[in-house]
């Protein structure tokens, strides 16, 4: 079984790593389309399109114009997840994605400016292999 540290992952922006990346998230789903009859004693379903969101949550780089910067409310951009790095061998997800909102906070008097870039996948998410 692999195991995998949360400091292995990377993300990209088509080809340009985002810099300064606390975490990031990335929920895949499928809708569901309920299929009951009349004469059916429970609820029955059946998956329907699939789809994905999530975000990447950053200590705010400004330099950063090819990853975060690339990052802009109503963007859409390539974005490539890869939980265990970027390696050859390592598995990614990649997929087209509508950057929905963006969250900046202070952190704080003694914190760091961070920024969230939440983003909803717009087509299929497809998992390769570098």
């Amino acid at each position: 079984m692999a195991i995998h540290k949360g400091s292995e992952g990377v993300v990209k922006v088509g080809s340009s790593t985002i810099a300064e990346v606390l975490d990031w998230s990335l929920n895949e789903s499928a809708d569901t389309i309920e299929t009951t009859n009349l004469a059916a004693t429970a609820k029955t379903y059946v998956a329907g399109k699939p789809g994905g969101s999530g975000s990447v949550s950053c200590h705010w780089d400004e330099t950063d114009t090819s990853g975060q910067g690339a990052l802009t409310a109503g963007a859409t951009v390539t974005l490539n997840v890869y939980p265990e790095g970027a390696d050859s061998g390592d598995t990614y997800a990649s997929f087209s994605a509508l950057i929905t909102s963006i969250d900046r906070a202070s952190g704080g008097g003694d914190g760091i400016v961070s920024a969230s870039f939440n983003f909803t996948a717009s087509g299929a998410i497809t998992w390769a292999t570098v």
